[in-house]
């Protein structure tokens, strides 16, 4: 799309559509919604991490007055599910999972849930519970659960899933240079500040409905109904105000537990988790090992890149077998490199699930592989940057894996703004000190997708109303997760309409009034279904301009529209206000303005970012506290400038923390430490840098007025750039995420 156009309204700063009422504290979540006649929900975790059931007494539960009923295995369904599954049929997913099982597998799987009058009465009636196990060894780590053949976590073995795929030629050249980097990346929260939260009611008529923050309500019904024996008709799930997901909300949790107990019980039930809960009995992002060796020639040219990836998914499946597969294709994605062989397994483990987070396995790939380049600089003995722009992927190369365009990427920009702009070489070449406080600089790459298109069929609908005062109603399958998706709508209709994005309502998901849409993952929204809104309003404002043609007896090519009115053009007093086309349309000639399209993605590029970095490390105490912070990215085009300088910031923030500080922590009894904010570390305000963002606007994609997403695309590069400079600090070469004060004080005795 021409990015010369002159443009009303994409570029300009917006806040969020609902930001006024979450300031007021006006905007109810699920969280603060009573229903009438409403039971609470309080599940039994496990407290062991491997074990089977020998005998459970819930009588004093059930006798205690409030109670309603307690479910256990013994009275739930005998039925296996993925809670990954968005659709029907759809591969990659294991079914391994029970509402309540039999066999525990990890400290947190559920054994039991107790639905009372009360939220008070359901704590008290589970803690009454009395349950015996049989205990089994514990495999918390990759390593025993693939060693230990004997104690099987699922019937089919500790090993989950393997892949192995080579993309491209190997290439032979005399005196070239291997180099072998092993990345371990950890489990971490997801840290919303909205915690797990669910309400499901089934009515005498049979009908189920849920409300649930969540990232894909059509997933949703398609995992509830088939599990539940229900026909998706009778299944209605809508999408609630989000506290935030950052990924952890996109699988259905909590939602088959609670639909499962209001259809036993026929009244309204509410489960909601408490942040241990949130952090022990949801997922987190998974850990990793892995291990990149390139081979280059000796002027810095990538000749072959062999990588393994082992995936610890923890006690059940979700997503882990898509997890390793995405990330084959990852570094073609970023770099030229010839010949690229990858092998991967995900592991059961009896520790807590892994799941989807922010990046969906890019920020752990990149992490390692911008983490390996700077070792094979200095290996090599060429620049850093020198030794990326050798190597990175150029405008509309095609993608060796998917064999798709990477479209108008533009890392090698970014990378040299942001040479520019963070006084790079300036820095790089000062003397370091040996003092106590030591500083260094790092930079990294990184690159998401936008879409899902090369694997399933990629699309979304939507349908765009026009009311009879001339504003608008456009309802779509989307699932705004507190970052600006709906302003973002607002704002490309409008720009094609020509009138204020707050003339324009967003419906948000609910599958019985909605357009099928797959959810919100991927980087999709933007990209994808900002093209349907854009398709949608480009049709819309066909169909006003043929009744405003009628009305001024003028051809429509001759028509011209802005700020809620159309004219002739040349002759702005021959004019017609939007609110007098759309009267006249319903009561002079009895059409409606009401226009449905289905737009289906026909590319998937690269979106890009280089971000830059000072810190400075204490070595008495092997504190690090980051100094300054650039992040340059390739946008294509900023829809709505501040929320996407927005995004990067907080995807800065989460980064941070996934290089210094924040982790799951899983002892050898499998027991979660780091179960609560007491002591799971974040990194807060006052921690942060100055974080200067600078955006790349080339276009030429099929995004909406040529943009691209950036949501997950942000926090790519963010752990590589933090432990490059740790490491130009210290003159070390750390790889063992996070890199905590004692990792770092630890390097530094072995000196």
């Amino acid at each position: 799309m021409n990015l010369n156009e002159t443009l009303k309204y994409v570029g300009k700063d917006y806040p969020i559509h609902d930001a006024m009422s979450k300031v007021r504290g006006e905007l109810l979540y699920t969280g603060d919604l009573k229903m009438q006649n409403m039971l609470y929900a309080k599940l039994l975790l496990s407290p062991i991490a491997h074990g089977v059931i020998k005998r459970i007494d819930t009588s004093k539960a059930e006798s205690l007055p409030g109670v309603v009923k307690v479910f256990t295995h013994f009275n739930s369904p005998n039925v296996k599910y993925n809670r990954y599954r968005t659709a029907p049929g759809q591969g990659n997913c294991e079914y391994d999972q029970y509402l309540f099982s039999k066999k525990v597998r990890f400290v947190g799987d559920r054994i039991a849930a107790v639905v009372a009058t009360s939220m008070e009465i359901a704590k008290k009636a589970v803690r009454l519970i009395d349950v015996e196990f049989d205990e089994l060894p514990a495999l918390c780590n990759v390593e025993v659960a693939l060693e230990n053949k004997d104690v099987k976590i699922h019937e089919k073995g500790n090993l989950l899933a393997e892949y192995e795929y080579e993309i491209g030629n190997r290439v032979q050249e005399q005196d070239s240079v291997t180099v072998e980097t092993k990345v371990d990346t950890q489990r971490i929260h997801h840290s919303a500040m909205e915690r797990h939260v669910c309400i499901a009611n089934f009515d005498s008529l049979g009908r189920l409905t849920i409300w649930s923050p969540c990232q894909g309500a059509f997933g949703i019904r398609t995992v509830v109904a088939d599990l539940l024996g229900l026909n998706y008709n009778k299944v209605r799930v809508i999408k609630t105000p989000m506290g935030g997901s950052f990924g952890g909300k996109q699988e259905s949790i909590l939602e088959p537990i609670v639909a499962f107990l209001a259809r036993e019980t026929k009244r309204p039930v509410k489960l909601e988790f408490d942040r241990t809960e949130s952090i022990v009995a949801t997922m987190t992002r998974a850990a990793t090992k892995l291990n990149i060796k390139t081979t280059f020639s000796k002027d810095g040219k990538m000749l072959a890149c062999d990588m393994k990836n082992i995936l610890d998914a923890g006690a059940y499946a979700t997503h882990a077998i898509s997890y390793i597969s995405v990330n084959m294709g990852d570094i073609t994605r970023l770099y030229r490199v010839p010949y690229v062989r990858y092998s991967a397994k995900s592991v059961y483990t009896n520790t807590v699930i892994s799941g989807g987070m922010r990046g969906w396995g890019s920020p752990e790939f990149f992490t390692a592989v911008e983490v390996h380049m700077n070792q094979a600089a200095k290996t090599l003995q060429i620049d850093p940057v020198e030794l990326r722009l050798k190597n990175l992927v150029h405008p509309y190369d095609v993608d060796n894996l998917k064999k798709l365009s990477l479209g108008n990427a533009r890392i090698i920009e970014c990378l040299k703004k942001g040479v520019e702009e963070f006084k790079w070489y300036e820095r790089y070449n000062k003397p370091k000190t040996n003092g106590r406080y030591r500083r260094g600089i790092g930079f990294a790459c990184g690159g998401h997708s936008n879409g899902k298109y090369g694997k399933p069929v990629e699309f979304s609908t939507m349908n765009l109303k026009m009311n009879e005062d001339g504003t608008f109603d456009l309802n779509t399958g989307l699932h705004d997760q507190g970052c600006g998706t709906i302003t973002s709508m607002k704002i490309i209709v409008g720009e094609v309409l020509g009138i204020d994005p707050d003339l324009i309502n967003v419906m948000e998901a609910d599958t019985a009034t909605s357009p099928y849409d797959l959810g919100t993952y991927a980087t999709r929204v933007t990209y994808v279904c900002g093209r349907c809104a854009y398709n949608v309003a480009k049709a819309t404002k066909g169909k006003i301009l043929d009744i405003a043609s009628i009305m001024l007896q003028t051809a429509k090519q001759y028509l011209e529209t802005d700020n809620g009115y159309v004219w002739e053009k040349g002759n702005d007093e021959h004019k017609v206000s939007f609110k007098e086309i759309a009267t006249a349309a319903l009561t002079k000639y009895s059409i409606n303005i009401d226009m449905t399209v289905t737009y289906q993605a026909n590319s998937n590029p690269g979106g890009y970012g280089a971000h830059f970095t000072e810190v400075e490390v204490d070595t008495f105490t092997g504190l690090v506290r980051v100094i300054d912070y650039l992040a340059v990215h390739d946008v294509g085009r900023a829809i709505n400038r501040c929320m996407v300088e927005g995004q990067i910031q907080g995807a800065i923030q989460n980064g941070i923390g996934y290089a210094l500080c924040e982790q799951v922590e899983v002892n050898s009894k499998g027991r979660v430490m780091s179960d609560s904010f007491k002591n799971y570390h974040l990194i807060n305000a006052v921690d942060m840098p100055e974080v200067k963002v600078s955006l790349l606007e080339y276009g030429g994609d099929e995004g909406p007025f040529g943009a691209k997403g950036i949501g997950e695309t942000a926090i790519v590069p963010v752990a590589g750039a933090v432990i490059n400079a740790i490491n130009n600090a210290l003159d070390t070469n750390l790889t063992h995420l996070p890199l905590t004060p004692e990792k770092i004080l630890a390097s530094l005795n072995l000196r």
